[in-house]
């Protein structure tokens, strides 16, 4: 048997309507790490994923086994400059937040807005100097072991987890 699909369509940054939650990854090239970026982010209702066009790894078979059906669930918006877009969310009442392990506030005390765009970058380098120049605030997760910091996808389902319960208090 064979099956010719089509991939699945992205949508335009503008085309996001009423989220709450969106996800931002900032050249994170691993497929393993975003199909599980992609099933947390389904899972604590994030409404986008939005990515580069550049430096993002293709809707693959590897990366739909790592998201376990999650790929389906949400909206891939592809942009071609990340500075760009962190703007345009920002006009439009995100507060964007950019996870580093040196942040200067812990990311619980960091939220104030009602929409929330997290901001993940890549394993190793982080956020690029650009990025954490556009986002509105940089915080970090407390960790209070000898380790300080996770792998990417671990740290996206823990401040998936911070920014839904703070949703859901306002």
């Amino acid at each position: 048997m064979l099956l010719e699909t089509e991939p699945l369509a992205t949508k335009q940054l503008d085309a996001m309507g009423d989220a709450k939650l969106v996800l931002v990854l900032d050249q994170v090239t691993d497929p393993h790490n975003v199909g599980a970026i992609l099933r947390s982010a389904v899972a604590f209702g994030a409404a986008a994923l939005i990515m580069t066009s550049r430096h993002s790894p293709q809707e693959s078979g590897v990366l739909a086994k790592a998201a376990s059906g999650a790929l389906e669930h949400i909206d891939h918006i592809e942009v071609r400059n990340l500075a760009d877009a962190l703007g345009t969310l920002s006009s439009s009442g995100f507060q964007t937040i950019g996870l580093d392990s040196e942040g200067p506030a812990e990311l619980e005390a960091s939220f104030s807005g009602e929409r929330v765009a997290l901001v993940l970058g890549a394993e190793g380098k982080g956020l690029r100097q650009k990025t954490r120049e556009t986002v509105d605030a940089l915080a970090r997760l407390d960790l209070p072991g000898a380790i300080r910091s996770l792998n990417v996808s671990n740290a996206a389902a823990i401040a998936l987890y911070a920014a839904r319960a703070h949703l859901l208090k306002g």
